[in-house]
């Protein structure tokens, strides 16, 4: 009998401490970032991205930067306007010649956006002084 209560007890405490550690875990969230953006955008230009990592990024919305949500939507719109995901298996490019044009475009944009929001604020100059 003393084995039998061991064996409940230790059951119910390990059967316990599972369902406090799910009731307590967060179901884990994918944060898309302008350098994921990035990277996708030069393997498509460098013809190294598979049709499955351009829907993985590009078919999940950004609900956490109403800019790359938009950088999102405008390639998702390159992808239906110039896309041509038969051709990756044969070691061709994911879109057409004026789509990788675009993509180039739009990839030039993100990076000037992150150059300008990367570089560091401007020194506020004394009321007293002017610098030329």
């Amino acid at each position: 009998m003393p084995i039998y209560l061991l064996v409940f007890a230790v059951c119910l405490l390990v059967s316990l401490a599972t369902v406090a550690a799910l009731m307590l875990s967060r179901t884990p969230r994918y944060r898309t970032q302008a350098e994921d953006l990035l990277e996708l955008f030069d393997a498509v230009l460098d013809k190294r991205a598979s049709e499955a990592r351009w829907h993985t990024l590009i078919g999940y919305p950004i609900r956490h930067d109403a800019y790359l949500e938009n950088l999102r939507r405008r390639a998702q719109h390159l992808m239906d306007e110039y896309g041509r995901p038969w051709q990756v298996a044969h070691g061709g490019s994911l879109l057409s010649r004026s789509g990788r044009e675009e993509l180039s475009a739009l990839r030039d944009h993100l990076v000037a956006h992150q150059a300008l929001h990367q570089r560091p604020e401007r020194q506020d100059i004394p009321s007293g002084e002017y610098r030329a």
